[in-house]
């Protein structure tokens, strides 16, 4: 990324605009400088080259910047996000800074945060005006807000009108330049602002401390190019850029020597993998075929679009070994009108096709989804089309959601004609449905011995391990700490809708049942 772009959609800017001009001056200055989501310029992406950049180095006079000091990060959304929490606390450590898990003792405080929903952005403000006090007793206090919320132009106009006590503002596509921000807000009285509204660049070798050493995020491509038009993640993440396979293989080869007993490969349209890449045909099929020959446990995948989930990707997967039989498949809707507003790009019929050719492949899959319920002008009939579509493709759990509109999208243009009592109705009615098929489901493993991964206690119980099954099913029982971060076997004593319970089996204990 050169200069030039580098600099388009980055602000200096002071605390309080309406010191030297108007409300409306200050707004007509900001929109030269930082863009706004545009799904016509958007949906113009490709003719800037994805630049590689294995070099990240922090410079050596800012190394020492966090001696003596904390940091706090609050994270919002999604697996990417608490991935891009990893990276930054990794920058934080390289410049001498230490981890705290309280705000008041934290030096600087940053909420990486979430855009897809409306409840999400309204915590984060929230929060704001909460940390206002904070920063009123010690006025050497950082407070950031970066992440999905800092792309869209609405929030840091809001931000910099009603929230004049945040230090700072950066967006998704410049994490690595953690350094340079963090500098420029101590050495400034201004409100630094830094979000780029051009991407493109692929960062390599930065810092990460994950969250844990039993499962690991690892990052495989960055942006989304399907222009769904509920969503605005095309917009705050920008266009897919997928990461060289030599640098996750390495990547996944290290996690494997340290122990890590499972991984999950993160892209915001996972499965869209290679489609970038100019000098080679290679997808995720490919790397997943590569990535199951490494010597750990178990490996997933997160989030797959129905479009973009190949024949080749299929039959990898069909190899099993570590690639686990559990895939995340969002559905959204199961009318095809309502795909078709959506702009999802494929009908319940291709879907239930998808579907088919998956469990054909690999027949004790486990299918989970998303479905969003209330869409502008979704019909009873076509709520019911939802229905019918979850019943027959006999999804094992899903996440279930009332439409919001969200600013910037196609979508928020639409009447939002469906009352809301009728959405809370419908989800009801879902969810109804979704208990129903999660607790048969679970009943399959009455009486059942499986392979757990035990992650530690039970959020409830200390006396008590909890791990989840090869199936991403959770479970609950009685062991010695001794096997968190271990896959134990464990007999399925009790069925619930959502868990299960059971009794580990020690190792002398399985040979006898055998």
């Amino acid at each position: 990324m050169n200069e030039e772009q580098r600099l388009q959609g980055q602000q200096v800017k002071e605390k309080n605009p309406t010191d030297k001009k108007s409300e409306k001056d200050y707004s007509k200055y900001f929109e030269t400088v930082f863009l706004p989501p545009s799904l016509k310029e958007a949906k113009k992406r490709g003719k800037e080259e994805v630049a590689y950049h294995n070099d990240f180095k922090i410079d050596e006079q800012l190394r020492g910047m966090g001696s003596g000091k904390k940091f706090y990060i609050r994270t919002y959304g999604c697996q990417m996000n608490e991935h891009d929490t990893e990276v930054m606390a990794g920058i934080f450590m390289a410049l001498g800074y230490e981890a705290t898990d309280t705000v008041e003792d934290a030096n600087v405080i940053l909420l990486n945060t979430c855009a897809i929903r409306e409840n999400a952005e309204n915590k984060v403000f929230g929060e704001l005006g909460h940390l206002k006090h904070l920063k009123q007793q010690r006025p050497d206090l950082l407070l950031g807000v970066c992440g999905c919320m800092s792309q869209e132009e609405s929030v840091v106009n809001k931000i910099l009108k009603t929230y004049n006590h945040v230090d700072m503002i950066f967006g998704t596509h410049n994490i690595h330049r953690l350094p340079e921000i963090l500098k420029d807000a101590y050495m400034s009285k201004e409100m630094v602002v830094e979000v780029w509204s051009k991407e493109g660049d692929v960062v390599e070798n930065l810092p990460k401390v994950r969250r844990g050493n039993i499962k690991a995020w690892v990052n495989i491509m960055y942006g989304c190019d399907k222009f769904c038009t509920y969503c605005i993640v095309p917009y705050t993440r920008g266009k897919e850029r997928s990461r060289r396979p030599e640098d996750i293989i390495q990547e996944v080869r290290h996690l494997a020597a340290q122990g890590y007993q499972e991984i999950t490969l993160l892209g915001q349209n996972v499965n869209a993998y290679g489609k970038d890449f100019e000098d080679m045909n290679y997808g995720l099929g490919d790397l997943m075929d590569e990535i199951r020959k490494i010597d750990i446990p178990r490996v997933r995948f997160t989030t797959s679009h129905p479009r973009d989930f190949d024949d080749h990707l299929i039959e990898v997967l069909a190899k099993k070994g570590n690639l686990m039989d559990h895939i995340h498949l969002p559905v959204q809707s199961g009318s095809t009108d309502v795909l078709k507003i959506m702009a999802r790009k494929y009908t319940r019929e291709q879907f239930l096709e998808l579907v088919r050719k998956i469990k054909a492949a690999i027949p004790d899959v486990a299918l989970t989804t998303d479905i969003i319920v209330g869409y502008p002008n979704e019909t009873e009939e076509q709520f019911e089309e939802t229905i019918s579509l979850y019943r027959e493709v006999g999804f094992e759990s899903a996440y279930t959601f009332i439409y919001s509109p969200r600013e910037g999208t196609p979508a928020a243009k639409m009447k939002d004609n469906v009352p809301m009592e009728v959405k809370k109705e419908r989800l009801q009615r879902l969810n109804a449905v979704v208990n129903e098929l999660s607790a048969e489901a679970m009943k399959k493993y009455q009486g059942q011995t499986v392979p757990v991964l035990v992650e530690g206690e039970s959020k409830n119980n200390p006396e008590i391990l909890a791990g989840y099954t090869n199936k991403n099913k959770l479970v609950n029982f009685k062991g010695p700490k001794t096997a968190i971060g271990k896959i134990v076997n464990v007999k399925i004593t009790e069925a619930k809708t959502w868990s299960l319970n059971g009794e580990m089996i020690e190792e002398h204990q399985l040979a006898e049942v055998e």
